[in-house]
């Protein structure tokens, strides 16, 4: 791939019959965008792109114009480093403690929020579901699933004061799979 490998994560795209977005149309907005090596994974928003750290850096704003100009919504994007994503992937306290990987999930922040911030958290909001905030991820284990998890985006968004987006630990092993990144 020429540049750096990087993975981009769509909030809500194609989810519930929301926000229509075909990921051929999408993979078209990265390449308008200047990114080369341009796939995608599944139908909810996940791109793996090459690009140089400028380019990436503006990419959520212009595919997110694009988007929001084409199909008239406005979604946020997360962008990570294949070696990013590499370094979540083995950081993850709930693998390391052998949590069935079927119960995970992790919340990628588009900011890194402040210890006031995590600290605010309240760890028993949605028991039996776990989580622990790492930089700018937070890394999920929802033991009954995470559609009854009182852990959403809004839930972390609001007490967090950033963006986020969640994706299954299978997606996250995969989309670092596709970034070259294992």
């Amino acid at each position: 791939m020429a540049g750096i490998v990087h993975v981009a994560l769509l909030r809500g795209v194609n989810v519930g019959g929301k926000h229509r977005l075909p990921m051929r149309d999408l993979a078209e907005m990265f390449r308008d965008a200047g990114c080369a090596d341009v796939r995608t994974y599944i139908q909810s928003g996940n791109v793996v792109f090459a690009a140089g750290a400028a380019l990436a850096r503006r990419v959520p704003g212009i595919v997110g114009d694009a988007i929001e100009r084409r199909f008239g919504f406005d979604t946020p994007l997360v962008i990570r480093t294949a070696g990013e994503l590499a370094e979540i992937v083995r950081r993850n306290p709930f693998v390391k403690a052998g949590a069935d990987p079927a119960t995970l999930h992790v919340a990628f922040l588009r900011d890194r929020p402040g210890r006031a911030q995590i600290a605010a958290l309240d760890p028993g909001v949605s028991p039996p579901d776990e989580f622990r905030v790492n930089g700018r991820e937070v890394y999920l284990r929802c033991p009954n699933g995470v559609g009854r998890s009182k852990l959403t985006a809004p839930y972390f968004d609001t007490r967090l004061k950033t963006v986020s987006t969640a994706r299954n630990w299978r997606t996250v092993l995969a989309l670092l799979d596709m970034a070259g990144g294992r």
